[in-house]
């Protein structure tokens, strides 16, 4: 079973984020403005189809 070294550990994990590639903050800011207008997008397509569903039970059923 090998032997746990939190030291080891440590100076392994700042290794690995020195390696990561950070998103610049145009990116973020770009991606961010993406996922909110696409989440809006979504939004406004369910209450769409939402209604339309709601107005074919209506004339179904005539409630």
């Amino acid at each position: 079973m090998a032997k746990i070294d939190p030291a080891q550990f440590v100076r392994e994990v700042r290794a690995e984020t020195q390696r990561v590639t950070w998103p610049s903050r145009r990116e973020t800011l770009i991606t961010t403005g993406l996922v909110l207008a696409l989440s809006v997008l979504a939004a406004v397509f369910f209450l769409v189809v939402d209604q339309l569903i709601q107005l074919a039970m209506s004339f179904v059923f005539g409630i």
